[in-house]
């Protein structure tokens, strides 16, 4: 008898990180000292999230390539800077009447800058390359190559660090992006290395998803349903409307901005990594990884909505310029862009 659990799990955008998130929390929830229970190798399954994440961005810096295209360079640097540039603006303002503490009532109560940054900070490479694969072509494909760069709690701390909020060391802010760095040298040094290292990028997502529910009290954020749909909502705004405006002044039709309005996946680790690094952090982190993953599931299921929806405006409006469209994946070769490996609709969702 065979039980199709990864393609079950996988009909859930984002499913492969959020099920074992749920799986840890409900556990926690429940009995909150199961890992201690049981000890060993189980109870480093539970408090090994740091750990595990260290292993998947040396995987994940191995398939970022250092060779890239000058239009590759244009696209997907000009989409990670902006994108990056609203996370440190909104930050700036939200830290301001916020600070570094979660709201602790009201209809609000979770929601915390460390949250807001964290969602926008990060995309989801393997739906955004998925959309540009069907409606884009093979070169907007490739941009997601540089912004991978996004990947991992670098660019929130620097973020928070710039919203006038509690800062981190330099050696911190260089251990965020170590492994990622570490990864990319030994992936561009050794092609088979990117192949090994690259492999093990899906594996590493529910192991650290289920290690991060594990530390999340489910009774303390019951609030996340509303919160997390409009935090989703906000991303895809503010994302959607100033990244589709960056691409339309780069000469693009703003699909690939469209494409890329959206968190990662692994953004919902980021505010695990972030209060380990500065503790006066640990008091918005527990809500602030639940509201990220109800991010995640938002903007999962409407990017590629609002994207096919001006693909067929933009057909309609050009149907020359459309004319025997095929998936980019197959009109001409490119070169596999950076997060490839994780395309399993995880690793970046």
């Amino acid at each position: 008898m065979s039980i199709p659990i990864k393609a079950s799990l996988e009909r859930v955008p984002g499913g492969m990180m959020l099920v074992p998130l749920l799986v840890g929390a409900v556990i926690n929830t429940v009995h909150s000292g199961t890992g201690d229970f049981f000890g060993s190798f189980t109870g480093a399954l539970f408090s090994g999230a740091l750990t595990i994440l260290a292993v998947f961005y040396v995987c994940m810096g191995a398939t970022i390539e250092l060779r890239t295209t000058p239009y590759i360079l244009k696209k997907g640097g000009a989409l990670l800077i902006v994108k990056a540039g609203i996370a440190v603006v909104i930050g700036i303002v939200v830290g301001h009447f916020l600070g570094e503490a979660p709201v602790n009532g009201g209809i609000f109560a979770g929601i915390s800058t460390l949250a807001i940054v964290a969602a926008l900070n990060d995309t989801n490479g393997g739906l955004y390359m998925a959309l540009m694969g069907q409606f884009g072509k093979p070169k907007d494909t490739a941009a997601y190559s540089l912004m991978s760069l996004e990947s991992g709690p670098f660019l929130t701390m620097v973020t928070l660090g710039v919203a006038g909020l509690s800062a981190f060391p330099w050696q911190t802010l260089l251990g965020a992006i170590l492994p990622l760095v570490v990864g990319m040298i030994l992936g561009n040094l050794d092609p088979d290395m990117r192949r090994f290292l690259g492999a093990a990028v899906p594996v590493c997502i529910p192991f650290f998803g289920f290690a991060l529910g594990s530390g999340i009290d489910l009774g303390t954020v019951w609030t996340a349903g509303l919160l997390g749909l409009g935090l989703g909502l906000f991303v895809l705004i503010v994302s959607g409307s100033t990244l589709f405006a960056t691409d339309k002044l780069l000469g693009g039709n703003g699909l690939p901005g469209l494409a890329a309005a959206s968190t990662a996946g692994n953004a919902a680790a980021v505010p695990a990594i972030v209060a380990a690094a500065n503790p006066v952090y640990k008091a918005a982190a527990d809500k602030a990884t639940v509201l990220v993953a109800a991010s995640v599931v938002v903007t999962s299921l409407l990017t590629p909505v609002i994207t096919a929806m001006y693909h067929r405006r933009l057909k309609r409006a050009d149907p020359e310029a459309f004319a025997g469209d095929v998936p980019a994946s197959t009109s001409e070769p490119t070169p596999p862009p950076a997060g490839t490996a994780a395309t399993d609709g995880t690793a970046h969702q």
